[in-house]
């Protein structure tokens, strides 16, 4: 949530800023602006509203002239979504853009208000602006930055300008995502990749409380104590094609598409002669032998992926697994610690409560695993094992191609984990393998006949509520489509296991409300269909997703969505879940809604 850049080079800032804040839209925000040095000052344009909005005031306004500055596309906490609100902030001698929250801001406001300092927003952010002026004292910035952030506690992302420093940019962070672009002569700060990707695929990453200065010659990097240090240059294998839509109507729908390459990509990654492998990141045998209990800890998106992975790790590998939401694992003093594997998903790598639940792992002695779509983020370093899914820039805020490459490698360990403890043999192990490496053409299959989809959403447009109900693997399916449907469509949506519906739910069925039923396990096929009819005989409107040739009553069945795969019962989450994604997008743009900006969400969410 929330987008810093930052650039000093040549090219015209604004320009820079604008385009950057552009690439970095998907972490949703409510307010945008941008601060450029111009030859008399630092000169500030930002407004509430989208960045079309702000480029309307810069063409009523002037757009700023000149060759360094910061920009911010800001998601409201403190204070709501307002000009006044918006960054940048500017107090004195300094201008700033943050991402974070600072918790202990009231306190500093106090202090500084007794100081004699006069705020303008209700924003926590103003007031490192503040703090950053009174250390300024010595007219050093690097001082000012240091002795600023040792007051300073939260999460932050700063990016920082001086008005007696006209030529150059600061940027310090610590537990929220900046990253610096290096470029020929230029220099770029940003939250991700994309704001930058298309000037330069070099880049360096800042640990937390490092602080950066920009100039238009050169870039120094200094620790925490103010001394210089060296960082290694990395260089990004996205290129800008990945971070444009390419003749989609939307990133989503794009990244719907994506799916069958991404799937086989990040499989076979994970992938030795034909098996599952891990022991390139550290993760043996000996030690999957070794572990008494397994905890995922996720949000939102990810969690589901983890009942997924839930389910088929018990299944195979007979280990208890117990799945956490990561807000509650950090604050519930869970029972783990040593002989426990913590496996944490993350498609950002940088989700503040599965990081926070990382760490608390780690504390209490627990191996941690990390799942995660950006190999340079916090929870990708700080895990002591991580896999990459190779998912590639994911720009619509309601996740797709990162879940089902999440689910692929948790399928693996899962195979992986019940070989190395003696509950499959090896044979099962690659039989299982093998079909796996096919889900992507059963991906395609379902894409390839999205019209289905089309029509099903067609008939949910004028719809108010709905429900989604299944069992064991559908029910985490269930689970994940009812997520989709409501983050994108707006539609009130929930999901249940079918067989709670007699425990209370079902006085919520009236006639005409539509209920989608996920049917493609046999194991529990029969009582899913019970659950269906129970659902028909109070007037539900039936929408079965469900293998090609299941059979169901006369009548008992409104609309059908059949998946044609012969997948394994345990695999075929795969393909049917993108047909709930489908179902999900044409839904949204049926109503007229941007399914890639959903009000109030943020595709990185780095606050708690």
């Amino acid at each position: 949530m929330c987008g810093i850049v930052g650039y000093i080079g040549q090219r015209d800032c604004t320009d820079v800023l604008m385009d950057g804040l552009e690439k970095l839209e998907y972490r949703g925000y409510d307010s945008a602006g941008i601060a450029v040095f111009e030859k008399t000052g630092i000169k500030t344009v930002k407004t509430k509203g989208k960045l079309k909005d702000m480029r309307q005031k810069l063409e009523t306004e002037g757009s700023p002239v000149g060759h360094c500055g910061i920009g911010h596309t800001r998601w409201a906490t403190h204070g709501e979504p307002s000009d006044q609100n918006s960054h940048p902030h500017s107090n004195g001698r300094v201008t700033i853009v943050h991402n974070g929250i600072i918790e202990n801001y009231i306190e500093l406001k106090e202090f500084l208000t007794e100081k004699g300092y006069v705020f303008h927003s209700q924003t926590d952010s103003e007031v490192v602006a503040c703090l950053l002026d009174y250390y300024y004292s010595e007219r050093n910035p690097l001082r000012a930055i240091m002795e600023t952030v040792k007051e300073l506690q939260g999460s932050y992302a700063l990016g920082i300008m001086f008005k007696d420093f006209p030529d150059r940019v600061y940027a310090t962070r610590k537990e929220s995502p900046l990253i610096v672009g290096i470029g020929e002569n230029e220099y770029f700060i940003a939250s991700d990749i994309p704001a930058f990707l298309k000037y330069t695929k070099k880049y360096a990453l800042l640990e937390d409380d490092d602080i950066v200065c920009m100039t238009n010659d050169d870039i120094e990097f200094y620790d925490v104590h103010g001394l210089p240090e060296q960082k290694e240059i990395s260089v990004a294998e996205w290129d800008v094609e990945q971070a444009q839509k390419c003749g989609y109507p939307h990133f989503m729908l794009k990244e719907i598409h994506e799916q069958p390459e991404i799937v086989q990509k990040t499989l076979e990654s994970c992938c030795k002669n034909g098996e599952p492998s891990f022991e390139d990141i550290g993760l043996t045998d000996d030690m999957l032998r070794d572990v008494k209990r397994v905890f995922v800890v996720a949000c939102g998106t990810a969690m589901h992926a983890g009942i997924i992975a839930r389910y088929a790790i018990e299944q195979l590998a007979r280990v208890p697994v117990t799945v956490e939401v990561a807000s509650e694992f950090r604050y519930m003093d869970p029972i783990v610690g040593e002989g426990d594997l913590v496996i944490v998903v993350s498609q950002s790598g940088e989700t503040a409560d599965t990081k926070a639940g990382l760490e608390l792992a780690k504390q209490k002695g627990a191996k941690t695993l990390a799942v995660v779509n950006v190999k340079y983020s916090a929870i990708a370093r700080q895990a002591d094992m991580f896999i990459h899914t190779l998912a590639g820039p994911e720009i619509a805020v309601a996740s797709t191609k990162a879940y089902t490459a999440q689910i692929s490698v948790l399928y693996l360990l899962a195979f992986r984990f019940a070989f190395a403890r003696g509950t499959i043999d090896r044979e099962r192990m690659n039989q299982l393998t093998a079909q796996l490496l096919t889900a992507p053409k059963a991906i395609q299959d379902v894409i390839d006949h999205k019209q289905d989809c089309q029509y099903i959403a067609s008939k949910l447009i004028n719809t108010d509520t709905l429900f989604f109900i299944g069992r064991s693997f559908d029910y985490a399916l269930s689970l994940e489509g009812s997520l989709k449907l409501k983050e994108i469509s707006y539609i009130h949506s929930e999901a249940y296991a079918a067989g709670e519906l007699k425990h209370g739910t079902i006085s919520l069925i009236e006639p005409g409300i539509p209920v989608i039923t996920v049917a493609t396990q046999s194991a529990v096929l029969a009582k899913t269909i019970s659950n269906m009819e129970e659902v028909k005989a109070r007037g539900g409107v039936i929408i079965a997703v469900c293998r090609k040739g299941t059979v169901f009553a006369a009548d008992s069945v409104d609309m059908k969505l059949e998946i044609d795969t012969d997948l394994d019962d345990i695999l075929v989450p795969l393909p049917t879940v993108c047909a709930l994604q489908l179902i999900a997008y044409y839904t949204s743009v049926l109503r007229g809604i941007d399914p890639d900006k959903p009000r109030n969400l943020a595709k990185s969410v780095t606050t708690e």
